[in-house]
């Protein structure tokens, strides 16, 4: 399933997360997406995303996001969200930008995951 607003990316990212599903998380991104993980490294284009989500998908983790604040100006969104999961139990903040394709769905161009806490 695409992305037809900015919103949905982080409810279908969620689900992805929760079934496991790689393909369908790394669908979401452009193919020269930026990610900008908890350790402060950035992973570019799909290839290197889909490493740094491997182990995160196969743990098929309780996620959930919530959207907190959406500014969208042309084909251009700026998401602020809050997420959680639990095993392990973790929570963190993002920052994402999402860009409008030309048949009218989302995808992420830059995803910045600013760790809040884990326990």
């Amino acid at each position: 399933m695409s992305a037809t607003s900015p919103e949905q990316l982080s409810a279908l990212f969620a689900k992805a997360i929760q079934a496991g599903d790689l393909d369908a998380v790394i669908a979401l991104y452009e193919p020269d997406a930026v990610l900008h993980n908890q350790s402060g490294e950035l992973r570019s284009g799909r290839d290197a995303i889909r490493q740094e989500m491997t182990p995160f998908a196969a743990m098929k983790p309780d996620f959930s996001i919530n959207v907190d604040k959406v500014i969208t100006t042309g084909d251009i969104a700026l998401l602020h969200n809050t997420w959680s999961m639990s095993n392990p139990n973790m929570s963190g903040r993002a920052l994402e930008v999402a860009h409008r394709q030309p048949d009218g769905t989302w995808l992420y161009i830059i995803d910045y995951v600013i760790p809040v806490g884990s326990t």
